[in-house]
């Protein structure tokens, strides 16, 4: 059992010293280069231990940087150079993430599809949403109808708008990849495009990635028990491409099934082959991911999808897409995988780093951006989510181990409080991409 028992996080909290975290933080940069070895990162993590109880007098509490610093030296000199690396990479931007905001004139905006947010935001304008207070004038005066009929009928601007690229290009592409971050409405907008394209005749076969995830056991997990699959890392990336090339070559491919249950995944289960004009149809987060498709440069159409909501609050300051996205995600997980809301929330960090690193920044290589924001889903959201959100605010202010969560809970809850609620669904057409969170999804 280590000697240490606490250790002082940056904002001067002293918390409990865990050497899981430790695991942890070495084992997920080890995976990050390839390496799946648990054991060499428990065994790396206690020779950290022993340099800081060698270091520390007692009753002397190391902080954070402090042990940091000591998992740095232990890898290098124990010849990990390449997790190393990654260690001190990721370090680096964990620390540039920390800093203070600069100047909107210094920030870099290379990720920010600023021409399909305007367009959004015109939009918005123009229909009377573009701020909370709008949204609930409309509400309160009867319009709710309206406003969904209104807001569907723009998302439903995009897909056409795909479908056409798509049919115009139906003699040369072979890959169609629909890429975004967690609850985007990935699924919801895949399957509207491979239906609307079957009615003219093309064909998709989609290859589900999730099967290709590796056994849980050998995910990072943290000192609460959660497992870290919200990377690409989690993936076996090498044999999806090498997939991808075998299958665009007209060669069979055996492919594995991944069982949720057991954490554990089965290969070369079911075989497939293309049919002479058949389409690989990809729902993925890490669809744009440079390394899935590797070395397929040609025949293939890239497509992007974020609810790109353009509503201002009371302060005069943009909803945050992260925030519709995890409220979206609560109601799906408790839905479909039997997740409290909670537990969405405080695994979110997970989500949410990753898609900053592996998902936002190759957004721009996509050849459309669909918007998947519904102005109305906030007053849908209210009545399910409010006393929930007033629950962890309270929860978690004094907890420095949910920081993350807090201030997440925090900005959401002010945000409904806002919010006039609508509790009635129904008003939700049954092919909505809200329907993918909410259930009731069906598309004819």
């Amino acid at each position: 059992m280590a000697k240490i028992k606490y250790v002082i996080k940056r904002n001067g909290a002293t918390v409990a010293f865990s050497r899981s975290r430790i695991v942890n933080a070495i084992f997920r940069a080890a995976v990050s280069v390839g390496g799946r070895d648990k054991k060499t990162a428990e065994n790396l993590a206690d020779e950290v231990i022993a340099v800081l109880e060698e270091k520390c007098k007692p009753q002397q509490y190391p902080t954070v940087e402090e042990v940091q610093d000591v998992v740095e030296k232990t890898l290098i000199e124990a010849g990990h150079a390449k997790v190393a690396k990654h260690y001190i990479l990721y370090r680096e931007e964990r620390t540039r993430r920390r800093q203070k905001e600069k100047p909107l004139s210094e920030q870099r905006s290379e990720y920010i599809p600023w021409a399909k947010m305007w367009r959004t935001l015109d939009w918005a304008v123009s229909h009377n949403l573009n701020t909370v207070e709008q949204l609930n004038q409309r509400i309160e005066n009867g319009e709710i109808k309206e406003i969904v009929a209104e807001s569907e009928a723009a998302y439903a601007g995009d897909i056409n708008t795909v479908s056409a690229l798509l049919e115009e290009r139906k003699d040369e592409v072979r890959l169609a990849i629909v890429a975004g971050p967690s609850s985007s409405g990935k699924t919801t907008t895949t399957n509207k495009i491979a239906h609307h394209l079957g009615k003219i005749g093309m064909q998709f076969v989609e290859l589900n990635l999730d099967n290709y995830y590796f056994d849980l056991e050998m995910h990072p997990k943290d000192e609460f028990g959660d497992y870290d699959f919200e990377t690409p890392q989690a993936l076996d990336i090498e044999l999806i491409n090498q997939h991808l090339h075998q299958l665009l070559e007209g060669k069979e491919v055996l492919l594995p099934f991944y069982d949720f249950k057991t954490g554990k995944r089965h290969p070369d289960q079911t075989p497939l082959r293309l049919r002479k004009g058949d389409i690989i149809l990809i729902d993925s987060l890490y669809g744009l991911y440079p390394p899935l498709t590797d070395g397929i440069t040609d025949n293939k159409v890239r497509l992007y999808i974020e609810p790109l909501l353009q509503l201002k609050d009371a302060q005069g300051k943009y909803v945050r897409w992260t925030d519709i996205r995890l409220m979206r995600r609560m109601l799906r997980d408790q839905q479909h995988r039997a997740y409290d809301y909670e537990k969405t929330l405080t695994h979110w960090h997970y989500v949410r780093s990753s898609e900053m690193r592996n998902i936002i920044p190759y957004s721009g290589s996509a050849d459309f951006i669909i918007n998947s924001a519904m102005p109305y889903e906030l007053a849908l959201y209210k009545p399910k989510l409010l006393d929930s959100f007033a629950q962890w605010v309270e929860r978690y202010k004094n907890d420095p181990l949910r920081q993350d969560a807090f201030e997440r809970a925090t900005r959401i809850f002010n945000l409904l409080q806002t919010i006039e609620p609508y509790p009635d669904d129904s008003i939700v057409p049954p092919d909505s991409v809200i329907r993918e969170f909410i259930g009731g999804l069906k598309i004819d």
